[in-house]
Formats: structure tokens, sequence, C-alpha cells
């Protein structure tokens, strides 16, 4: 089940009435109250006589504790929560859906059970068989504001609460491991302009591919700026020199003034936040350099090498029973994955490092302490971004590695699985995938085909291979067979066949100049 909390409003009416109306992305069907403050017989809106309904008693209802306030009261006050289930759950009837409601507005304290009296005042309407809608004006009926305070995290914990005791299924604990997703205002500009996909998410990898390939934070923001990122810095006002924080903004991304629209690191992911990130770079550097002379020239192998040795360190710290032990490792794959997707510019290991991000995440945003293996993963992340700048070359294809990275993944799934993290086991494992289909060879086709899938033609036998020179100079130069009569070894025509048709001349076999 998902929740979703909708930025808050300032009319109250217009959200009944559109929540009553037909809608816009898709069709209300029997638009009803299933809960509230007060019974829900005593709120649901009158039918006029052409049919319609008056929502002026039921918003009346609703704003006045609001206007109670005054100038105390909060400027958009109206609080606006879709919650909707899975389309293979089954259908919830209305008293379900209101005991779901009920637990909502008690664990985010808008309406606490056994104080509905003070509390704020709330309604449920269901127009739909599988979600249904909470509004709740944001002033207590005792003349008070309630405290909203990371309200979005209790409604998260009531669809878990409800997954549970409907049966219906799992979702991911509001744990902070997710990137911030797109908008729908996010998502329909970038459509409006042609882009693949939205700003949001482009910024997101730049920047996690530029903080694994960098070792301070020059070299970060000299990474950014050779991918053509806009970048804007934050100063302490103590210290003016101090970095305490940056923004991005792609290259073309504007608002309608004109100005682009600026992201700070926090808002793509919790990982890419400054203070985050500025503890890659406070860590001790290795004491020695882990290549020899002879390893110069097999960085591939030295990767792969590393991978797996983090596969093995995994492994046996979720065997031992002490994953803590592991989370650094598991954050730095991430590192290698999206080194090695910009390095090689494959967009299936782009794919692959877009799934895992969630899995290499800890919860709300904590930062796992260095280890051994961490560390030999993002040495060797940097030495793959250092090799992939310096010669710009993109035509190895380090199978071994990816091979490597994908049981990784699969090691990484493994430690989660048994942390009890759903949603992180499955990016894992949806990265394990991607891999391997990236070390899997491209399908050769004859040019000029279709690449949809046709019937495969039926094998040729083998021609048995000549002892002699005169043997491969006939197979060569081959002599078109006599009018009427078959080449050497192949079956006479059919009576249904149709004339044959005179050879073309034959052109010997060779190189060409």
């Amino acid at each position: 089940m998902i929740g979703k909390v909708c930025p808050r409003g300032q009319d109250v009416a217009g959200l009944i009435r559109y929540l009553y109306g037909p809608g816009r992305r898709e069709e209300h069907t029997d638009p009803h109250i299933i809960a509230g403050y007060r019974p829900p017989s005593d709120l649901e809106p009158p039918l006029r006589a052409s049919g319609s309904r008056d929502f002026r008693r039921l918003a009346g209802f609703l704003r006045l504790p609001h206007d109670a306030l005054g100038k105390w009261g909060y400027a958009k006050p109206v609080w606006h929560c879709s919650m909707r289930a899975a389309p293979e759950d089954r259908m919830l009837s209305d008293r379900e859906w209101a005991e779901i409601a009920r637990d909502v507005m008690d664990r985010t304290g808008l309406c606490p059970r056994g104080q509905e009296d003070d509390a704020v005042r709330w309604i449920a309407i269901r127009h739909g068989p599988d979600h249904i809608h909470l509004v709740a004006m944001l002033a207590c009926q005792d003349r008070t504001r309630p405290r909203m305070q990371n309200e979005r995290y209790r409604v998260r914990d009531a669809c878990i609460a409800a997954e549970q005791r409907y049966g219906l299924r799992s979702t991911a604990p509001a744990d902070r491991t997710a990137a911030r997703r797109p908008t729908r205002a996010e998502t329909g500009k970038a459509a409006r302009h042609g882009r693949g996909e939205p700003p949001r998410t482009t910024l997101r990898r730049d920047v996690a591919t530029a903080a694994a390939s960098a070792a301070s934070a020059e070299e970060f923001f000299a990474r950014l700026d050779q991918a053509g990122i806009l970048v804007r810095l934050r100063y302490s006002t103590r210290n003016p020199g101090q970095v305490t924080g940056y923004a991005i903004a792609l290259s073309g991304d504007t608002a309608r003034n004109g100005e682009p629209v600026w992201y700070g690191g926090g808002k793509l992911a919790a990982d890419l936040s400054w203070p985050g990130l500025a503890q890659r770079w406070t860590r001790p550097a290795r004491p020695d350099s882990p290549l020899t002379p002879g390893e110069a020239d097999a960085l591939w192998e030295y990767a792969a090498r590393t991978a797996a040795d983090a596969t093995a360190r995994i492994r046996h710290y979720a065997a031992t029973g002490n994953p803590a032990a592991a989370a650094d490792a598991a954050s730095a794959a991430s590192d290698a994955l999206h080194v090695a997707a910009a390095a090689l510019g494959s967009p299936t290991l782009r794919c692959a490092a877009d799934a895992y991000d969630r899995a290499a995440r800890q919860p709300y945003g904590r930062v796992p302490a260095p280890t051994p293996a961490g560390n030999q993963l993002r040495h060797a992340a940097q030495l793959i971004s250092a090799y992939a700048h310096l010669t710009g070359d993109r035509t190895l294809t380090p199978v071994v590695l990816l091979v490597r990275l994908a049981a990784l993944a699969e090691a990484v799934a493994e430690l989660r699985e048994s942390q009890q993290r759903a949603a992180q086991a499955a990016a894992a494992l949806r990265a394990a995938r991607h891999l391997r289909t990236a070390t899997r060879p491209p399908a050769a086709r004859p040019p000029g085909r279709p690449v949809t899938a046709t019937t495969p033609p039926a094998a040729k036998p083998a021609r048995p291979r000549p002892a002699t020179a005169a043997g491969l100079a006939k197979i060569s130069f081959p002599s078109p067979p006599g009018p009427g009569r078959p080449a050497a070894g192949q079956p006479g025509p059919r009576p249904d066949d149709p004339p044959p048709r005179r050879p073309p001349t034959p052109r010997p076999r060779g190189p060409t100049r």
C-alpha cells in the first residue's frame, strides 16, 4: 500500500469538489465519505434538486477551527493524503478503509484516538475501488495548531501496519534509502521538452559518478564541470572559505523566469548531501598502492579481484551474523558500478548502477564506517575513472569484472535479505540481472535483416574440409553447374519447383583492395 502526502493547500472546498467530481487522470466512481471526525452520515454533502451536491456546509464545518485561530493559523492549512492498494490486492471494504484512515490520523498525531473532540477536523473520501483520500484542516478544535513533524513517515508506518493486518502486498519501510522520485511536474516537463528522463534522474547519476571518481572536493567539482553541470556553492558565514553545501543544475533546464532549476545534493539522494560526500574525502588514504608494476596494465583484472574479495567478505559477514561490517563494502559497490558504466558507456551498466543505488544506502542516511573491502572498491573505481579519463578507451569488454560485479550484487541481495530489507534486496537483484545481461554477447544477425524475431533458417550441412590445395581452390572458385544439371552434392529439381534462374557470374573470394 502506498500513502502519499500532497502539498498543502488553501481551498478545502475546491479540493472536496474535485474529489467528488469526475476526475482528471482517472474516473471517480461513487464518491462518498467513509470516515471522519464525526459519523459519515452527518458529513455527507446533501444533494440539490439539480442532482449536484452542496459542499458549503461540509467545508464550513472543516474550516471552523481554522477561522477561530485567525492570524495564528497556518497560511496553507489544508492537509491532503492519498492511499492506494496494489492492483493485485483484494478489494477492501469501506469499514476496512475507514480503519486504515483512523490509524493514519492517530499515528500522525493529527487526531489521536480518544482525543477526537480536541483534535483536527478531517474526512476520508473513497471514490475508487483501490484508493481513498484524507482531507484535514491543520487547526485543532481546542484553538491550537497541530505539530507537523515527519508525518510522511508516520503515514508509511500506517501503510505497513495495514499490509500486515489485511494481508496486502508488502512494500518498503520509510528508511530513507530510496532516492527522491521526480515529481509529476518534472516528469511532464521532461516529456514536453523531449527528454528521455527528468533532470533530477540525470543529475543524480552524474553526481554519483563524479563522487565515485573523485579523491577530493576540488576533483569532485572539476568532474561536474567537465560533465557540463552547473554548480552553485554555499559557504559558511563564520568561515567564508569553507563550503557548507552545494546545488547543481542541468544546462538548458530553466524555470519560467529563465533561471536554472537548482537541486541540492541532499534532494537527489541522502548519500549525495554535502556532509555525506565530505566524509568520503576525510577518510585516511591507503598507505601504499595495491597495484604492482606488473599489474598496472591489468586494471580490469585488479578491479575484478577486488570485487571478488568484497563479495567473499560480504557473504562471510552475512553468514556470521555481523551484517553491519559489510555495510561499507555494499555502499562502495555503487561507486564501482557508476564508474564502470561511465567508463564503458554501456546503457545496460547504467541501468544496473541506477537499480543498485537503493541497495547501497544505509537507513536514515547513515554513513557506514570505512572498511578495507570498501576502501579497495573505491580505490578500484578511482583507477578505472582515471584510466577512462586519460585514454578515452571504451573498446575493452571486461567480462570478468562484470561477472564479479554481478556476484557482488547478488551477495548484497543476500545481505539485505538477511536484514529483512526486501526493497533493497530487490534493488540488488535487479542490478545483478542487468549485469548478467551485459556479459552476454549480442546476437549476431546478417546485415540488412530485420531485428524482429523470424523463423530461423534450416541448418546447412557442413561442407568437408579439403585436404589438398586443389580441393581448396575448387571450393573457393566454384564453376557454375551446367544448365539442367544439379551441382555436386545437391538434390535434383522437383516437378513443382519454379524454373531455375541463371546463376550470377561468380566472384573470386579473398581480400579486396
